[in-house]
């Protein structure tokens, strides 16, 4: 198949996991076309069957803002047509859903049919579509979608109590390449950060309030009164500054470490000895299971898709959203029990095994496959 791939080329979950998508099919023999602002973070060099095409927007006078979504829908009907592709997957109902759609009914007024997957992803819908301005397009662009998909039960639930959606969604969970995680021989790297072999706490995130990122700094100050511990807070954004003051007024602040934005967080996880994500909402909690694919485990809040992904008591443990008493009590149990922690992190692994690449793409070949058929049979 040819396969039109539209994305935020970001360091978000849905960007990573559909350029992810992307590189994965490709290697299964199909081609491959990403249509977004930007080359993808996670894409790398260009390889066979894969191609990309930039939506460059011009600064008009007339306009106060550059219509993207005009923009990006005039180069699916250009894309589409002259690369002859067989279907569009578009990650994120805002813009690109309606983008599709609008890209669709050109077409098809030029003789070209090609149905279109949407892909929700979870702030599409919990922060973006309750804005009422957006209710009505989202709304239409779901419905108007061929196929819907949602990375987890609980985001398919959201949908429907948000939003009068008539169309159907398959639930089709995000996935990790597992055995690009794994490192072995890290120990230089370790370290660095912990050089008498202090246990590692990480975070990864886009430093946004949602992800509750202090609650993992209170934790990491109640841990530390008991042990010696390393945090490693990995990522940037809107929280980072404050985020770095409340560490240097900490007393531990020499055990603090913000590492910015990595295109690859592999490095960091593999060192890392407990994972934690206090995240008031996630629809799913892509960074937990990078987590445990490098065989680490997680203390997580049970809120959104979060307890979808972590098996509470076997892989991670679950407490109540801003309950860092919790958090702390947890890590501390894990952390001060050896043979405890070699069994969370062994069951770390495993649960990460059931959202390997190999498991999950085979859904998605199917759901396009299916797609395809409906459309041009109906």
């Amino acid at each position: 198949m040819r396969i039109g791939i539209v994305l935020y080329p970001t360091f978000g979950g849905s960007g990573i996991v559909a350029t992810e998508l992307g590189k994965a099919l490709s290697k299964k023999g199909h081609e491959i076309h990403f249509i977004t602002y930007s080359e993808p973070v996670r894409l790398g060099e260009l390889r066979k069957n894969i191609f990309y095409h930039e939506v460059r927007t011009s600064d008009y006078p007339l306009f106060k803002f550059t219509p993207y979504e005009q923009v990006l829908t005039s180069k699916l009907v250009d894309v589409v047509k002259f690369e002859r592709l067989d279907l569009l997957h578009v990650h994120y109902a805002i813009p690109h859903a309606s983008a599709a759609y609008m890209a669709q009914q050109i077409l098809k007024d030029q003789g070209v049919e090609i149905p279109f997957v949407t892909t929700l992803h979870g702030t599409d819908i919990t922060l973006v579509g309750k804005d009422p301005s957006f209710e009505p397009v989202i709304n239409f662009s779901i419905n108007k979608s061929n196929r819907v998909t949602a990375v987890s039960e609980n985001l398919k639930k959201e949908t429907f109590e948000l939003f009068d959606i008539k169309n159907k969604i398959e639930v089709i969970p995000n996935f990790i390449c597992l055995k690009e995680y794994k490192l072995d021989n890290n120990d230089y790297y370790k370290k660095r950060f912990a050089p008498n072999d202090e246990k590692i706490i990480c975070h990864v995130s886009n430093f946004r309030k949602v992800k509750r990122i202090e609650d993992v700094i209170i934790a990491f100050e109640g841990i530390s009164k008991e042990m010696d511990v390393k945090l490693l807070l990995v990522g940037d954004g809107p929280e980072r500054a404050r985020l770095e003051q409340i560490s240097r007024n900490s007393k531990f602040n020499k055990n603090i470490f913000f590492l910015g934005s990595l295109k690859s967080t592999k490095e960091v996880l593999n060192i890392s000895d407990l994972f934690i994500l206090p995240s008031s909402k996630e629809s799913f909690g892509l960074s937990a299971l990078e987590a445990m694919a490098c065989g680490v485990p997680v203390i997580a809040s049970d809120s959104g898709g979060i307890p979808e992904v972590i098996s509470h008591g076997v892989s991670g443990l679950l407490n109540s959203v801003g309950d860092t008493y919790q958090i702390t009590k947890n890590a501390l149990k894990l952390l001060t029990n050896e043979s405890l922690l070699r069994r969370f992190k062994t069951n770390a692994y495993l649960q990460a095994k059931k959202f390997d690449i190999e498991v999950i793409l085979p859904k998605y070949e199917s759901l396009y496959e299916k797609c395809l058929e409906d459309y041009l049979t109906k």
